[in-house]
């Protein structure tokens, strides 16, 4: 009976999953060389012949890269710092470090613009400074906007990695006479090369798939900078309608993506190091000279100051503005835009509720999914893998890439399952998208005890339905949650998503901001994100919490 139900589930997961991934991945590739119902090979002629596609992707792969590099420049001495000398103890400042990796882009990018714009607060503070928006809308303006951004993604990662490496290494290099720089290239970069490849690599494909700040600085560029994410999203939503050509963008970065995940992998393989075996490992952490302390702290206040105080100041500052002309003025301050915001029945307060029923209802469902796919993937047998496999096949694409596929989907089974321009597709939408984190986080929490402890309770006659839920679910719970918690707040603030998908006249947080500063009504905009990065940030700390104590 177990046998059976066990089997009914997994098919009904396994179809879960071709409906959610397979068949929308599957969607794309079909309509980049089908035009009704015949093979149609002209957006693949165009895309090798017509400049502007290979502007496209050229900026892409420049922006891909700049970005990488000016991420590995802010992050690597910083992941130092925090690794192997006594600032290391400040534990909290995992948490503040993780802010503009949580911090909505499009969000960041607007308080750059309210800061660096023509007659913004830099101007403002600084009347002789009248060119600070040429910078911004630049290349390297947008290049450093995502930069500060990206970097605490590349940061965690290095200084985990560097904090599994052993003091003796570093001390016998010492005392055999080698100079600080030379241990730093004889014994720290090859041990970290596969760590750094992993973090270059995601920052590198989360670039050249984002939607956000590209659309606010590029889009404002002159000639406009269009990247893979705006040109997709153009062709999708901007007439004359091109699904075709959207199509084959998309295809192009799946490829690209998929390219540079194996490229990842087989440098993870080749160039990592095992560094902690049975024996015992000790990390010590050095004291700095007086010099060497300041020059840490000036360093690590600047990329705060510049990550975080330079977008939220904007943001926050906005918000309480009467007039956006009258700028920094103490004249000129007030709450009633958060008065005018929280109105009952106003189109704010009906787009937090949306996107609170959204947030809610995808993380639950992902959360489900994940657990049960996780739960499968435990067993022998390899058929039960394979739903884990498809499940994490959306970290490997960008999320404009799936929203796509999805759209194309959806809109054939339309006459079937209306679904299509409901608040159920972007449901779809959120569950596909952001089931990785749900597998991530539960997997993680599989491997932190032992099968022995089901297995006792298998042997002591429970079944494994009350297995499950008296033993195995209680120690997953913690790692539920917190990928519940990733989920809603991902899911609370996305754009691309919500741009492309939400219904006709439904606003949700993220569509409701872009529509009030495109619109000029920049207070109002800026109000909303105050609100979003409120819950961004509460949600990150209950995160980071739950985080802690599990390792404990």
């Amino acid at each position: 009976m177990q046998k059976a139900a066990a089997i009914i589930v997994y098919v009904a997961v396994a179809l879960a999953l071709i409906v959610l991934i397979i068949c929308p991945i599957v969607s794309i590739f079909a309509r980049s060389i089908i035009t009704d119902g015949k093979l149609d090979w002209s957006n693949l002629v165009q895309l090798f012949s017509d400049s502007e596609y290979f502007q496209t992707i050229g900026n892409s792969l420049l922006l891909g890269l700049s970005v990488t590099v000016l991420t590995t420049v802010i992050a690597l001495p910083l992941a130092y710092i925090f690794s192997r000398t006594r600032f290391a103890k400040a534990r909290w400042m995992d948490i503040v470090f993780m802010i503009p990796f949580m911090t909505p882009p499009y969000i960041s990018a607007m308080g750059w613009t309210r800061f660096l714009g023509r007659n913004g607060f830099l101007q403002q503070m600084l009347p002789f400074i009248t060119n600070s928006q040429d910078f911004l809308y630049s290349f390297w303006g947008l290049t450093l906007i995502m930069a500060f951004n990206a970097f605490p993604f590349m940061f965690t990662l290095m200084k985990n990695a560097m904090l599994n490496i052993p003091s003796s290494l570093d001390e016998a290099g010492a005392v055999c006479g080698g100079s600080f720089f030379y241990r730093m290239r004889r014994i720290f970069a090859p041990m970290l090369l596969g760590n750094y490849a992993i973090a270059a690599i995601l920052v590198f494909i989360r670039t050249i798939g984002e939607y956000g700040t590209p659309a606010v600085i590029g889009l404002q560029m002159s000639p406009a900078f269009y990247v893979f994410a705006t040109s997709i999203q153009k062709y999708t939503t901007v007439a004359p309608i091109n699904f075709g050509m959207s199509a084959m963008l998309s295809v192009v970065l799946t490829i690209l993506c998929f390219a540079l995940w194996l490229i990842q992998n087989h440098l993870t393989e080749k160039k990592t190091y095992k560094v902690i075996s049975g024996k015992g490992m000790r990390v010590s952490f050095k004291k700095m000279p007086v010099w060497g302390s300041v020059i840490s702290v000036a360093y690590i206040v600047i990329v705060l100051l510049l990550a975080v105080g330079v977008p939220y100041f904007s943001v926050v500052a906005t918000s309480l503005f009467k007039t956006v002309s009258g700028g920094l003025s103490a004249g000129n301050l007030t709450f009633d835009n958060y008065i005018e915001l929280f109105k009952s029945g106003g189109r704010g307060v009906n787009a937090i509720l949306v996107s609170l029923l959204l947030a809610v209802t995808s993380a639950t469902i992902a959360s489900v999914l994940g657990t049960v796919i996780c739960t499968f993937s435990r067993r022998k047998k390899r058929l039960y893998k394979a739903p884990e496999a498809v499940g994490m096949l959306p970290e490997m694409l960008p999320a404009i890439v799936l929203v796509v596929g999805i759209m194309l989907f959806w809109n054939v089974l339309y006459k079937v399952i209306p679904l299509y321009n409901t608040l159920g597709i972007m449901i779809v939408a959120y569950v596909a998208i952001f089931l990785p984190y749900s597998i991530q986080y539960v997997t993680s929490a599989y491997t932190q005890f032992s099968n022995n402890l089901p297995l006792a309770g298998r042997i002591m006659g429970g079944s494994r339905v009350y297995v499950f839920r008296r033993i195995t679910f209680p120690l997953l719970l913690k790692g539920i949650v917190t990928g519940w918690m990733m989920i809603f707040i991902i899911s609370f603030r996305e754009l691309v998503t919500a741009t492309l998908l939400s219904p006709t006249n439904t606003l949700v947080v993220s569509t409701y901001i872009w529509r009030q500063f495109e619109q000029g009504h920049s207070q109002l905009a800026m109000c909303m994100a105050v609100i979003c990065l409120i819950i961004t940030v509460g949600a990150l700390v209950v995160v980071k919490v739950l985080t802690e104590r599990k390792k404990k």
